[in-house]
């Protein structure tokens, strides 16, 4: 199978309820979220951070604007950084000791290249529960207006399941490693960078969808819809 040059992580989903994010992530209140179903870069995503001691909710846009770039548009190629040399590039390392972040997310998207054209597949965690994209992210004050906030998936290299689309991966964090992520007190990337693995490939699930999800305009329910026969993971399908 060619494996895909697209950009890496491009699309993902947050449906989750308000309820169960809240459990899921330690917080202790939460807007209700719009169920979205395909997240584009430049838009607003759902991410958590630590404010005064606490975990606390924070709409960003999708797509790292550096405090020092002279407008946003540098924000829609900065949506993703990879996590090998995120302490040394201009653009993430200050964030990566000073301002990381969760994004929430429950799926997310990969195409694959076929002598066909590009066919979307939809990648979740098996056993459907939300999960965290390790991000970063920055406050960037324009010449006028508010300042923007704005972050950054972190990339890593493929597991053997998404090696069948890519060949690099999101970071999808372990719970268990929330805490120091979001430590503002952390600033060694000696301490950080053993946080920024691959996901268990056995613990993910990806199967074929419909081109629908091409467009960003699209948003419903209908996207993450499996089309007949074509997972790729080993295990039963997800829905």
């Amino acid at each position: 199978m060619a494996k895909g040059g697209l950009i890496m992580c491009g699309r993902f989903t947050l449906r989750t309820p308000v309820e169960k994010l809240m459990a899921a992530f330690g917080l202790e209140d939460l807007p209700e979220l719009p169920l979205r179903y395909n997240i584009a870069p430049t838009q607003p995503v759902a991410t958590v951070l630590v404010v005064t001691g606490g975990r606390e909710f924070r709409p960003m846009r999708w797509g790292l604007i550096p405090s020092w770039a002279k407008d946003q548009k540098i924000g829609s190629r900065l949506i993703n950084a990879r996590s090998e040399t995120v302490a040394e590039k201009p653009a993430f390392r200050s964030a990566f000791r000073h301002r990381r972040c969760l994004i929430l997310a429950d799926g997310f998207y990969e195409w694959q290249r076929t002598d066909v054209g590009r066919l979307p597949y939809y990648i979740a965690r098996r056993d459907g529960e939300p999960f965290a994209f390790a991000g970063l992210w920055e406050r960037w004050a324009p010449p006028t207006g508010e300042p923007v906030e704005s972050c950054t998936i972190l990339t890593t290299a493929a597991n053997s399941l998404i090696a069948e689309f890519h060949l690099r991966m999101p970071v999808i964090l372990d719970p268990a490693d929330h805490d120091l992520w979001l430590d503002e007190t952390v600033t060694d990337p000696a301490l950080l960078q053993p946080l920024l693995k691959r996901y268990p490939p056995e613990k993910m699930v990806a199967y074929r969808v419909g081109p629908a999800v091409n467009r960003p305009a699209n948003d419903s329910p209908d996207l993450i819809r499996p089309l007949s026969g074509e997972e790729v993971s080993s295990a039963g399908p997800l829905f």
